[in-house]
């Protein structure tokens, strides 16, 4: 592993993957908000999709384990629910890739209306005829679709 010296906290933080999404890291996923260092150590704050997410404890054992790696054991995570987080906050770079993955990517937001989807390109065949089968996927975060064209059945990261 490269030790601390040629790798800064934050990229050693920005490297762990969403154990949920492998595709992205929480970097990728907007949920990475800090990395200080201070005196005690380095502290690295995360703010969960939404405030039940199942994969936090994964993710700061992940990030422990990433300083660890790197050299660094004095290491704290902190959760922070406010602000809220939101898709918006996700990169580029992560919506490109859930794409490639074969995730839809939440749409953009237009502040002060109320978004309403009813048709996603399939990400497999690229065809618009699809329709939604659940509003939860495999995570409360994504809904399940279905492409009529090639019946493939695919994610959508829904815009919070």
């Amino acid at each position: 592993m490269v030790s601390t010296a040629t790798r800064s906290s934050w990229e050693v933080a920005a490297s762990v993957l969403d154990p949920e999404v492998p595709v992205l890291t929480i970097e990728d996923l907007g949920i990475l908000r800090a990395v200080e260092e201070g005196p005690d150590g380095v502290t690295v704050t995360i703010t969960p999709t939404y405030s039940g997410c199942p994969a936090m404890e994964s993710i700061r054992d992940d990030l422990l384990a990433a300083f660890a790696d790197a050299g660094r054991v004095d290491v704290r995570v902190e959760f922070v629910l406010a602000p809220a987080w939101t898709t918006d906050w996700m990169s580029e770079e992560g919506k490109r890739k859930l794409l490639e993955f074969g995730i839809v990517p939440p749409q953009p937001r237009v502040p002060g209306r109320v978004s309403l989807t009813l048709s996603l390109r399939c990400p497999q065949c690229g065809s618009p005829d699809t329709r939604e089968l659940s509003r939860f996927g495999s995570t409360a975060c994504k809904s399940l679709w279905v492409c009529r064209a090639c019946r493939e059945p695919f994610d959508h990261f829904k815009a919070i």
